[in-house]
Parts: structure tokens; sequence; C-alpha cells
């Protein structure tokens, strides 16, 4: 139990007998960084982080008895291991444990060069911020906070315990990271510290796409993704890491007035995390793809803005065009394939159901959006109701209603019939039997006219699907 302010406590009993097994070897542990900051948060962790005098040569065989339920060394050359162990309630606690360091950028390479430290305080002096550089020395519990961490937790801010520019100099990506604790944690960078990062963001550069792509992810995972992309914004980061963010910041002519696409965007991406469900619902939260999607879904109206006659302005093919440059900039940061392709996509496919606001839709034309959005049909969805942020509340009423009265037609369609597993009612061994070809391109053509068919007109008996087959396939000039 941890006394602090009057208040009590309860430190994790793990951490405790690791502690203890630490001491009886002669070594030094103490819990560091953010399990101590969420502790004294009573944010609840399960992942604790530790630091020790001993090296990992020293302490290896001490983790691998606690950790009888599993062990890593992935991080053995920046002088980590890892191990977990499962509670009686099935609950698992990872621990990492790293020896005393401290490590800095060469100006020429994209990763830290790792040195042993040989104290816990010349430790935390090398962590990011100073509510991260608080201890929890075990099995004794000494409160250790030489930078003021405990008073800027109560503050709310980010401060870094060293010179700030030699902390971002050190490690750049710590820049990412103040970013993405004011989307997690709610607090704001302290002016000194954010005017280090505004000068220092092409440092930013040293940094691989892939420690980038992760701080990125956390952030939009949080609590406040939009505080996170904000201040993402406001310091300079995004104009080199994201910069089709940024750029939404379009200049409004006085004569040409059109809604801030920066603006909107930030309302479409706190509307979306609204819009997503709890986790038995079909986009549990927090969801990257919808997320990212709600993000990058105007990406394209910079590049397709036009002013047109009598002062309107418009953003042709903005969604295609976006999607384009969505993909491009995902690859470029590394995200995993399915993640750009499904973002890609339902950027490109944010404007579908606006027609059916206009005139409702066919049971064909709803077939044939429920088999093009396929398994991102609900994710779909949510991101075109957080789209629809126009202040005409009667305008309002009418999208809701529409697309209300769309997915109760979904939902009737999918009593009636199969409608996510659409295929046409002959498939492609059907088709050359019946017209006596060989597999080639006009056995794809015909695959395709008898699938549009098979939207156009719900499933029918076997003999009506022959004769449109041989109906569709005496008019090729083919044939």
């Amino acid at each position: 139990m941890l006394e602090r302010g009057g208040v009590n406590f309860e430190v994790w009993p793990e951490a405790i007998e690791l502690g203890q097994m630490f001491a009886d070897e002669g070594y030094e542990l103490a819990l560091v960084g953010g399990p101590v900051r969420d502790l004294l948060l009573h944010r609840p962790s399960h992942d604790l982080d530790f630091c020790t005098s001993a090296r990992p040569e020293q302490f290896e065989p001490i983790l691998r008895r606690f950790g009888h339920d599993g062990f890593w060394d992935m991080g053995r050359k920046f002088g980590t291991l890892g191990a977990m162990r499962r509670r009686p309630d099935g609950t698992e606690v990872k621990v990492e444990v790293t020896a005393y360091r401290s490590d800095e950028y060469d100006p020429d390479s994209r990763k830290p060069e790792v040195s042993y430290g040989d104290s816990l305080e010349g430790d935390l002096s090398r962590r990011d911020f100073t509510v991260n550089a608080m201890a929890l020395t075990v099995p004794d519990l000494r409160f250790v906070d030489p930078f003021g961490g405990a008073n800027d937790l109560n503050r709310k801010i980010l401060r870094t315990p060293v010179d700030p520019y030699q902390s971002f100099d050190d490690d750049p990506l710590r820049m990412m990271r103040a970013v993405r604790f004011v989307a997690q944690l709610g607090f704001s960078i302290e002016p000194e510290t954010a005017e280090a990062i505004t000068k220092m963001v092409d440092r930013i550069d040293i940094v691989s796409a892939e420690r980038v792509r992760d701080e990125l992810t956390k952030m939009l995972l949080s609590d406040r993704p939009r505080d996170g992309i904000e201040a993402l914004v406001d310091s300079g980061l995004a104009d080199i890491v994201l910069p089709e963010i940024p750029a939404l910041r379009l200049e409004i002519d006085e004569h040409h007035r059109h809604k801030d696409v920066f603006d909107h965007t930030m309302i479409v991406v706190d509307r979306a995390v609204a819009l997503e469900t709890g986790p038995d619902g079909p986009v549990p939260a927090p969801d990257l793809v919808l997320r990212l999607a709600a993000l990058m879904h105007d990406i394209g109206k910079p590049k397709t803005r036009r002013f047109e006659p009598g002062g309107k302005v418009s953003f042709h093919r903005h969604d295609a065009v976006g999607a384009k440059l969505t993909r491009k900039r995902l690859k470029a940061l590394r995200f995993d394939h399915h993640v750009v392709d499904d973002v890609s996509d339902l950027v490109d496919m944010h404007l579908r159901f606006h027609g059916y606001v206009d005139e409702r839709w066919t049971d064909a034309a709803v077939r044939r959006y429920v088999k093009e959005a396929g398994p991102l049909y609900e994710r779909l969805n949510r991101l075109t109701r957080a789209d629809a942020t126009t202040q005409n509340r009667r305008k309002a009423l009418v999208f809701e209603h529409a697309m209300d009265e769309m997915e109760e037609r979904v939902r009737q369609l999918k009593q009636q019939e199969d409608i996510d597993a659409i295929r046409p009612d002959l498939n492609g061994d059907e088709i050359m039997q019946e017209l006596g070809l060989k597999p080639g391109p006009m056995v794809g053509k015909a695959y395709r006219h008898m699938l549009d068919y098979r939207l156009d007109n719900g499933p029918v008996d076997h003999d009506v699907a022959v004769a449109e087959l041989h109906r569709w396939y005496e008019s090729q000039p083919e044939a």
C-alpha cells in the first residue's frame, strides 16, 4: 500500500513479489513510467514497466522464474526483457524490466544508441516527460520524483525532465508522444516544451515510419483523438507526418465562402467516435479503421476545389481523389495492407448514400450499396452519418430519416435473402456448360452480367436465370 497526500494506493502484489526477488539477489528494482503515473491517476494498468541496477544477463534468471506463463527477449539489445503470468481469475499481468540506461539518437540514425546507466535518478532523467519520470521502488515502496512529475500530474501539463531541446534532440519521437498524451490523458503541453516541438519538427524525419505510425495509432484510439489531432497540427508535426490534414485549413475567400474543411473534419471525427458500439456491436470501440476514415475522408478537397459562377465552391470527385491520397499516405506510414485497403475504400465510398436522400432507391440499388460496401457496410453507414454535419435542422432530419429507412430496408432484405453473400444464380461452371464455352474473357463477362441481373431482380428460379443467360449471350457481337 502506497500513501500519497493522505490517499492510499493499492500496489500490484506482483510488483512487490518481483521486487523482493530482485532484492534477494542484491539488485534494485523500481516501477517506473506509465504504471506509476496511472497509479496516481487511479487508472487501471496490467502492463508493468520496471528498471533495475542489474544487467539483462543478471536478471534474466529471475524473470524466467517469475514469468512462468511467458518470457520474451525481443528488446534484449535495448536492455529489456519481459515476462507474463496469469492470476487465478485468468487476468494476465505482463512485466518488462530494463537495465538503468541512457540513450540518444545519432544525427544520421533512425534507432537509439543504448548505454547503461548506474542510478535510478539518472534513468529517470532520460525519460520523455516528468509525469513519466516518477518511480516506486519495490518492495520497500519508496516514491522517487526528482523532476516534480506529481505536481505536473496535478496541473495536467506535459513537461520534459531536462531541457526540451536536448530531450527532443536525443529522441525526436518524444514530440509525437507529447501529442499522443494530449489525446490519452487530456493534458496540455507546457509552453516552453511546445515551443521546442515547433522549432524542432524537422527532426522527426529521423524517426522510422513504423514508430510514427504506432504513435498516431495510439493517439487515434485514445479517448480524445480530436485533441491529439489538433495538437499535431498546431505543433507543425502534421506538416511532416500527415500533411494532408493541415492542408484542410483552406483559405476562405471573402466572396467564395464555404465550411472550413479542417473544422468540419474534427467534428466528423468526434461524431464517428460517438457512433462506435459496445463490444458486442457491429463496430466495437475504439475502431482504428473508422477513425482513420473520418480523419481522411475529405483530404481530396484541397486538390479538387473550384470556384464556380455565382460564388459557389465545388469539390468534384474529391472522394476518388481522397481515396488515392489516403492509400498513398497510409502506405508511406507502413499501415497494414488491410487497414490501407479498408480506409481507402471508405473514403472512396463516403458519398455513395447521398443519392438516396434525393430519390428513394430501388431494391436493386440497395443491394448494390450493400454488395459494394461488403464487410465495411456498418462502418460506411457510421462514417456517412458522422459526415452529415449540416446546421440546418430540417435537412438533418431528412437525412437521418433516409438513413434509418435504408438501414431498415437492408434488414428486411437480409431476412429474405443472404444479401451479404450475393452470387449470380448461375456459377462459372454452369455458364460454360450452358453456353458451350471454355474458360476465357467471355465467361467472366457473362458472370458479371448474371451478377448484375441478380442484384437487379433478386433470386430467381434456375430456368429463369438460364433463359436470361441465353438472351444476353445472343445479343453479344462475339457470339
